[in-house]
């Protein structure tokens, strides 16, 4: 019946515990998927920011590219009073000492169109001065269209194949035309025109970069400024050239990005013809206008630039990291609800272990009750009759007397295990230690229990090894150790055999020896699923309490902590029907122990 009411107060727990589990499991999945939204709403917010800060890049190095290029480019006005070569060599005079980046060209040149041989003037930097080249390899395209347009024949501009030329046509009055520079975007041809033309080009502008200068002072500082952080770069780098991706510009990643980029934009697309400030005696067209700001440019790629940037996480790339920060959100999430699990399988262990202990706490009441009503009963009635004189002869008054005696023994004895239990809750478990003998505190021990062995007719077989070291201990509790054990014994342990054996033996190495003490019967047994709770207070076996066995349940629980408290432990070994051995060990008593021990016994 108490079993079943424990089971009937344990059912709104275990309701409860069910229907915060079925929570946490609608919350775990509902995380889940907001998880992965919020992870897929990441990637794309990462992309569009990768996206503007290429985008960034893109202009910024295309306006670095273009306002040089357009410094260089003189002024009719400035031509006519000059001279063509001398206002080339004071724009490009002018671009070094002003600008930020005077070592962006390695070549500046100048084609001028005849129709036989179109003669190539290259600006020498020392000079600064103009001296005629021959036309190096690469530029021999650019040779034999100037040619062809001084003859009136037409075409399409030829597309270098030098990744680091450009080259622009210089039309009269410093118009240009919208083919722009031959940056690798093929054009629409121009119209044929004769020389006198206002539409024919008046000469060619060639600029070759510096790809060193490029490489190692203007793209190293935009990649960082643009896809960095914290002074350090987040992306690998790969720059090809648009028409045959094959070219590789610079790279800094270790291995090709190629079709594993996160993003790309195209760099190096000139707008040739948007000239700097006028120099001494310019002015150029609509110099008298308002100079309006140019409108704001969109966040999106041209796509006409020379050159293809294409950009790839250090991670491995932005989907790596978005999963990564989706699987560290999982991983916290998984490991709240792993606490919450946690802290509510602790609490529903935590209040299972709280009504097992009340209701061993209300097992215990009535037991040490009956435990108390029975010996009372016993000394009232005795008394009664002896105060009644029904007890007329000396057999009778000795019985009774006896009979009280055995019964207040009794008394003493549950009144000092609840003494101990309490002394022991408090932490007072054991009193000052001395060396002690084993074999005494054995003999002392089976001394007080004789009266329940003889009355179980046990067949008592002691075993004490000669050789045995003092242990340092509290004689009187760890005597109360040994005396529970041996009760515990014949009290459940008889059933099918009267045999007891106490043993004790030295064991451990020299430099930690101990005592074991063995307490066996071959009794029953102690079933598989209590061994691991014997030792818990208030707790009696299902075989004792059917079988209405006197107790506590405080018994084993007083060895335990009366061990442990001499440095020592207890451990219990049994099988069904073939008894049960409980085995004691403590430490020996140290050497100089052992000799003031000695010492004192040959004074006494």
């Amino acid at each position: 019946m108490n079993m079943e009411n424990f089971r009937r107060r344990a059912l709104p727990s275990w309701v409860s515990a069910g229907v915060l589990a079925a929570l946490c499991c609608a919350l775990a999945f509902l995380q889940y998927k907001w998880i992965g939204e919020i992870g897929r709403a990441e990637g794309e917010r990462l992309h569009e920011g990768l996206q503007t800060h290429l985008v960034r890049l893109s202009r910024e190095f295309n306006t670095i590219v273009t306002q040089a290029a357009n410094a260089i480019q003189p002024g009719e006005p400035l031509i006519a009073e000059s001279g063509r070569e001398a206002a080339y060599l004071a724009r490009y005079e002018r671009w070094r000492q002003t600008s930020n980046h005077p070592k962006l060209f390695k070549r500046v040149a100048i084609a001028l169109p005849e129709a036989s041989a179109p003669r190539l003037l290259q600006i020498d930097p020392d000079g600064p001065k103009f001296q005629a080249i021959a036309w190096p390899q690469q530029w021999l395209p650019l040779r034999e269209w100037i040619a062809s347009r001084s003859r009136g024949e037409g075409g399409r501009p030829p597309v270098l194949d030098d990744p680091w030329t450009l080259q622009f046509p210089r039309f009269p009055q410093g118009e240009p035309r919208r083919d722009g520079p031959r940056t690798g975007q093929p054009a629409r041809p121009p119209p044929r025109a004769p020389r006198e033309s206002p539409f024919f080009e008046l000469d060619w502008i060639v600029l070759e970069l510096e790809p060193a200068y490029v490489k190692e002072s203007i793209l190293p500082g935009l990649l960082e400024r643009h896809l960095g952080s914290g002074g350090k770069l987040d992306f690998d780098a790969e720059i090809a050239l648009r028409r045959d991706p094959s070219v590789i510009v610079h790279r800094t990643a270790s291995t090709p990005i190629g079709k594993s980029a996160d993003g790309s934009v195209t760099l190096l697309e000139v707008n040739f013809g948007r000239r700097g400030p006028p120099g001494p005696g310019e002015r150029g067209p609509g110099a008298d206008r308002k100079q309006r700001p140019p409108p704001p440019l969109a966040n999106v790629d041209s796509g006409f630039g020379h050159w293809v940037l294409s950009v790839r996480h250090r991670a491995g790339s932005l989907e790596a990291v978005v999963n990564r920060a989706r699987w560290r959100n999982l991983g916290i999430s998984a490991a709240i609800l792993g606490l919450m699990l946690a802290a509510m399988a602790f609490l529903l262990r935590a209040s299972r272990r709280a009504q097992q202990l009340a209701q061993a706490q209300m097992d215990f009441v009535a037991g040490v009750s009956h435990e108390l009503r029975t010996p009372l009963t016993v000394i009232r009635t005795a008394a009664y009759n002896l105060r009644g004189k029904i007890a007329a002869n000396p057999g009778q008054v000795e019985r009774y007397g006896a009979l009280i005696q055995q019964e207040s023994e009794k008394l003493g004895a549950i009144v000092e295990q609840v003494l101990r239990f309490a002394s022991a809750e408090s932490g007072q478990v054991i009193r000052e230690r001395q060396p002690a003998l084993v074999d005494e505190l054995i003999d002392q021990s089976i001394a007080a229990c004789r009266g329940s062995i003889e009355g179980a007719r046990c067949e008592l077989d002691k075993s004490v090894a000669p050789d045995l070291p003092p242990v340092l201990a509290d004689p009187m509790a760890l005597r109360h150790a040994i005396q529970n054990l041996i009760n515990n014994a014949v009290k459940y342990g008889m059933e099918g055999s009267n045999w007891l054996g106490v043993s004790a033996a030295k064991t451990g190495g020299p430099a930690s020896p101990m005592v074991e003490i063995r307490v066996a019967d071959r009794g029953p047994g102690i079933p598989a699923d209590e061994q691991s709770r014997i030792f818990e207070p208030f707790f009696r076996g299902r075989r004792a309490v059917q079988d209405q066995i006197h107790g506590t349940g405080l018994g084993l629980n007083l060895v335990k902590k009366i061990v442990e408290a001499h440095g020592g432990a207890i451990s219990v070994h049994s099988e069904p029907m073939k008894g049960t051995e409980f085995t004691i060990r403590i430490p020996a008593a140290q050497l100089e122990q052992e000799d003031e021990f000695a010492h004192s016994v040959s004074r006494g």
